[in-house]
């Protein structure tokens, strides 16, 4: 399996009335066709390090690589680029947009990567098909389930068929049983060229993983690997 993103000697840190350090030289190679859970408690640097990982936001110091290409973090218009084309995000709140349906809250991902709205509603309507949500795509999220909204903010990832997943506790704010129902799904979306990352407080969800990485005090190192019987 190829490294789809190299870190290098990653460090994050925050100066308010002191300096914080989240990050502390962080290397790890995240390969191609695997899914990676994030563990760790509160304040360990999960969802600092997603947001690294989806260019959101940048190192304080370190190296960021994707396919092979060095990210140069000053380069603001191709890393929007690099994150419309590669990168699917899955926020824990869902972050649907409030005045727009659940086919346009997809729809309009799309649109970033290219400006064909007919073939961007397309798109939608089989990501969300596929999804079991063809009869509620005229929804706003206040209308639909946490389940449902959970699934549209997937199929809003999913839509430009992005190599790279990134989920921060996607199914942090859902009960037991639609969370397993929403990580079904995700897990499912799993392919030899696709690498996907997850941070979760559930240590079901994170033993589901092809690799835990625990994350302490800004730090991250391998726990276990998956076995390969587990299913839901």
């Amino acid at each position: 399996m190829s490294n789809l993103i190299k870190l290098n000697k990653i460090s994050k840190f925050f100066i308010t009335s002191k300096k914080i350090n989240v990050l502390n030289k962080i290397s790890y190679n995240f390969k191609k066709g695997k899914i990676y859970s994030l563990v760790g408690p509160s304040g360990s640097g999960k969802s600092t390090l997603l947001n690294i990982l989806s260019l959101i936001d940048k190192p304080s110091s370190g190296e960021v690589t994707i396919a092979n290409n060095k990210i140069d973090n000053q380069d603001l218009k191709v890393n929007d680029k690099i994150r419309a084309k590669k990168i699917g995000i899955i926020y824990q709140e869902k972050n649907l947009l409030s005045d727009f349906t659940a086919l346009e809250n997809v729809y309009l991902a799309r649109l970033s990567l290219e400006n064909d709205k007919n073939k961007a509603i397309d798109e939608a309507m089989k990501i969300l098909k596929k999804l079991g949500l063809l009869k509620r795509i005229n929804h706003y999220p206040s209308e639909l389930s946490g389940g449902e909204a959970q699934r549209v903010a997937i199929a809003r990832a999913l839509i430009n068929k992005p190599e790279i997943i990134l989920a921060d506790e996607p199914t942090g704010s859902l009960d037991q049983n639609t969370a397993k129902e929403v990580f079904n799904i995700l897990y499912k979306t799993k392919k030899p060229g696709r690498l996907i990352v997850y941070a979760t407080h559930n240590r079901f969800f994170a033993n589901m993983a092809d690799c835990k990485l625990e994350m302490i005090d800004g730090n991250i190192k391998t726990v276990n690997a998956r076995n390969k019987s587990s299913k839901f």
